[in-house]
C-alpha cells in the first residue's frame, strides 16, 4: 500500500499549519507523520495546500492501492489494523468524520464523493487534534503511547549516581544523551530522554516528559509534565504542559505554560505567559476560520506561537494569546491576545515586519543549525505574508 497522509482540521490548526502539514505536528515525542512510519514501517506523502506541496510533495503510486489518513489522527495498533485490512473503495470513519480511505488506483477522492465509497465505522479510540489546545491537552496520553513505541524491547543508558531519580522503569536515556545533578520523578508518567539531548545540572523534571534528540534543559530547569521540548531546542525556567515542536528556544527564567511553539521561536529572558485568568473563566482563542474568539473549554490556556515568532526580554503575553508566523514582539506591557503574521511591535502597537528583514534574520537562524533558507522556504513565507495581510490591517 501506498499511504497519503492527507490535510483535515488545518485552519483551526493555524498559525501552527501556515508552514506544515497537519501531520507534521509533533506531540508526545514524535510527528504524527513520524508515529505513521514508524507504526506502518512504511514511508508517507502528504496531501496539503499548494504551497506547500514543493517541500511536502504527494507521491501516487500506480501500482499498488493508495490509502489516503487523515493527518489530523494519532495511530495505535487498532486502527493501524482497521486500514491494513481496507480493500479499494472503502472508507474508514469516525462519526462523520473520514478516517482513511483505499482509492485503489484513483488519484483522489474528494470529500463530497464519499457517499460513493463503502463505508465502516472505525472502534479504535485514538488520539485526534482538531485545535491548537488538544496538542497541549492531550500531550500526556501521547507521551505515554510513544515512549512505549519507542522503547519496547530495547535498554535504556544507566543514569549516573549523580542524579536523583523516582522511579526508575519509566525513564529512558538514548545514546549519547548526558544528564547529570537532575531530579526525575518519572511516577506520574514516563521520562524520554533523546540522543544527544542533555539535561544540565540542578533540573527539575516531573514527568510525563520528552526531550528530543539534540534538544537541551539549561541549569535549573523546572519542568512540569505533560511537557515536550522537540529537537534542536533549548529549554530554560519553568514550563509546564507545554509542546516545543523544535528547532526552539526558551533558554532563560520565565513561565511558560499550557502553550505551543512552533519551530525557530525565541522566548526573550524572564518573559511569561499568563495560562489562567484572573476570574477563573473559560479561555477564549483566535480561530482564522471564523475570525474571531472561540470558546476553548479550558481554564487552563496559555500561547500558541507560530513558525518564525519571537518576543524580547521581559514580554508578558495574556491568557489565551495567538502569535501567528514570523511575528517579532517587544516592549511593556500586554500585547493583544492575536498577533497578526508579520507583525512588528506590542501593547504600543504593531506595524508590518517586513518580510526582506524576516528572512535574513530566518537564514542566520538556520545557518546556526547548520540549515539553508533555501528558496522553498521563502516561497512558503512569502504566501504565508500574502494570506495574513489582512490581519495586519
Amino acid at each position: 500500500m501506498n499511504y497519503i497522509l492527507f490535510d483535515d482540521s488545518r485552519v483551526n490548526l493555524l498559525p501552527l499549519t501556515f508552514t506544515r502539514p497537519v501531520a507534521d505536528i509533533r506531540i508526545g515525542i514524535l510527528t504524527i507523520r513520524e508515529k505513521w512510519e514508524k507504526m506502518l514501517d512504511a514511508k508517507t506523502s502528504s496531501k496539503t495546500e499548494d504551497y506547500l506541496s514543493k517541500k511536502h510533495p504527494l507521491e501516487f503510486a500506480i501500482d499498488t492501492d493508495n490509502v489516503w489518513i487523515n493527518g489530523s489522527y494519532c495511530p495505535n495498533e487498532k486502527l493501524i489494523e482497521e486500514i491494513k485490512t481496507l480493500n479499494p473503495n472503502e472508507l474508514l470513519m469516525d462519526t462523520t468524520t473520514v478516517v482513511a480511505v483505499n482509492t485503489g488506483d484513483i488519484k483522489y477522492f474528494e470529500e463530497d464523493s464519499i457517499d460513493s465509497f463503502t463505508k465502516y465505522e472505525s472502534h479504535a479510540k485514538t488520539i485526534c487534534i482538531k485545535n491548537p489546545w488538544d496538542i497541549f491537552s492531550k500531550n500526556g496520553e501521547a507521551i505515554k503511547h510513544d515512549f512505549d513505541l519507542l522503547t519496547k524491547g530495547r535498554k535504556s543508558l544507566v543514569l549516573s549516581d549523580s542524579n536523583q531519580v523516582i522511579c526508575v522503569e519509566n525513564i529512558f536515556v538514548e545514546e549519547g544523551a548526558k544528564v547529570e545533578c537532575a531530579i526525575l520523578n518519572a511516577s506520574e508518567g514516563p521520562i524520554y530522554i533523546g540522543k544527544e539531548s542533555e539535561i544540565m545540572e540542578g533540573s527539575i523534571v516531573r514527568g510525563p516528559f520528552a526531550l528530543c534528540e539534540h534538544a537541551a534543559l539549561k541549569m535549573g530547569a523546572k519542568i512540569y509534565g505533560p511537557t515536550t521540548v522537540g529537537p534542536h531546542s533549548k529549554v530554560g525556567g519553568e514550563v509546564n504542559n507545554s509542546v516545543i515542536i523544535g528547532y526552539s528556544n526558551k533558554g532563560h527564567d520565565g513561565f511558560l505554560g499550557n502553550s505551543v511553539l512552533g519551530e525557530w521561536c525565541n522566548i526573550g529572558a524572564d518573559s511569561n505567559n499568563s495560562n489562567l485568568k484572573n476570574n477563573y473563566a473559560e479561555v477564549k482563542l483566535w480561530n482564522y476560520e471564523k475570525e474571531r474568539f472561540v470558546n476553548t473549554g479550558l481554564t487552563f490556556c496559555g500561547l500558541i506561537m507560530g513558525d518564525h515568532s519571537k518576543c524580547g526580554i521581559n514580554t508578558m503575553f495574556n491568557t489565551g494569546t495567538v502569535v501567528g508566523v514570523n511575528a517579532n514582539i517587544f516592549g511593556s506591557g500586554f500585547p493583544r491576545n492575536f498577533v497578526p503574521s508579520f507583525s512588528w511591535g506590542g501593547a504600543a502597537g504593531f506595524t508590518t515586519y517586513k518580510i526582506k528583514d524576516a528572512f535574513e534574520v530566518a537564514s542566520k537562524v538556520m545557518e546556526r543549525r547548520g540549515l539553508v533558507f533555501n528558496e522553498v522556504e521563502q516561497d512558503i513565507l512569502t504566501h504565508v505574508f500574502e494570506l495574513t495581510e489582512k490581519f495586519r490591517k
